[in-house]
């Protein structure tokens, strides 16, 4: 187990001090202990890079570019409650993950994800030469040098959604997808939000579980079925000797002041400018991490968790809200700038 007195020397935190220092799954209760309970804390030698280097970033997570005036929500470290952590190194990260593939897989926050772990490693080696193909279904972003890719793919529910008849029909225990997961070494997977948009924003048509299919059920029934087929796979297609797993928990949106201590007629995270220093403030209404953990409970090999809930809760101030376009129109409270709070699931 991970002791108190080894998280202050090791040498990153959440998904690359994970890889890092080889965390394995039964060591998971006591990593969300040491990494994920803790506070922001100002610290002037932050953000980690100067995101304006990575031209690559999409313009929904490029508040910088896009003309935010303040930059102090960058300017905040994570702390967890035990221990210290050391600043993240690209050169290390790059050689440990020489001849390898990492494969984030979910929906617009494995992008933010994604993208702020590119960013990270090209802005601190701006030497290394990569060629990024953003060609769907599977962006790569690859280091010739060190033979190693940072791969991801859309995949919003993680199990299938086929088209039949002129439907999209999203199938529960369905996971043909899952053929493109194969021979990586490290995989994250994200799926939570997608679940709960209802017309226009909902992609599919109809559920199917087996031969039954419904124009609609209960949301939580229908993620769990979906979990259940995934833990699935897991368990009969990775072998934990060869691959890591990971999965990344539900990240908090800001659309409701009273969620974060605000009085009702905050409306959105516009004009948020600090972090919420009192935890009780944030009210967490996440029943979907109780959950997955319930999920991995019964699974053979279960994923390590990066339980981002907290931390995330805890940053009203760090969406790119009007700045998710070069035209301040957006009202964007989900998703996160880059750099700012992503930098802290990966470094």
């Amino acid at each position: 187990m991970v002791s108190c007195s080894c998280s202050r020397y090791l040498s990153a935190i959440f998904l690359c001090f994970l890889l890092l220092h080889g965390v394995n799954s039964d060591q998971g209760e006591e990593i969300n202990r040491d990494l994920f309970t803790g506070t922001w804390v100002y610290d002037k030698s932050y953000p980690l890079y100067d995101s304006s280097v990575c031209d690559f970033i999409r313009e929904q997570f490029a508040c910088v570019r896009n003309g935010r005036p303040e930059q102090e929500y960058a300017k905040y470290r994570w702390q967890p409650a035990r221990g210290n952590l050391t600043r993240f190194n690209a050169h290390v990260f790059l050689e440990k993950f020489r001849g390898k593939k990492i494969l984030f897989v979910g929906d617009s926050l494995s992008l933010d994800q994604w993208q702020s772990l590119t960013c990270m490693l090209h802005a601190g080696a701006p030497e290394a030469k990569y060629v990024l193909d953003q060609t769907q279904p599977i962006r790569t972003f690859f280091f010739p040098e060190y033979n190693f890719s940072i791969n991801m793919e859309w995949h919003q529910f993680l199990v299938d959604m086929d088209q039949e008849g002129g439907k999209s029909i999203l199938k529960l225990d369905s996971i043909r997808g899952g053929d493109a997961w194969r021979n990586i070494d490290v995989l994250v997977f994200d799926s939570w939000h997608w679940w709960f948009y209802k017309p226009p924003q909902q992609p599919w048509n109809l559920i199917r579980v087996g031969n039954k299919t419904y124009t609609d059920m209960n949301r939580m029934a229908a993620f769990k079925i979906a979990m259940e087929t995934w833990a699935r796979w897991v368990d009969a297609n990775v072998q934990p000797s060869k691959a890591k797993v990971f999965y990344q928990g539900m990240s908090a949106s800001h659309y409701s002041g009273t969620t974060w201590g605000k009085p009702p007629s905050v409306k959105s995270c516009v004009g948020q400018l600090q972090p919420i220093q009192d935890h009780t403030a944030a009210t967490l209404l996440m029943p979907g991490v109780e959950l997955v953990k319930e999920v991995f409970s019964h699974m053979k090999n279960p994923p390590i968790f990066l339980d981002v809930t907290l931390l995330t809760a805890l940053r009203p101030d760090a969406h790119p809200h009007q700045y998710a376009t070069r035209a301040h129109t957006g009202g964007d409270c989900t998703h996160w700038c880059i750099s700012g709070v992503p930098d802290f699931w990966n470094q």
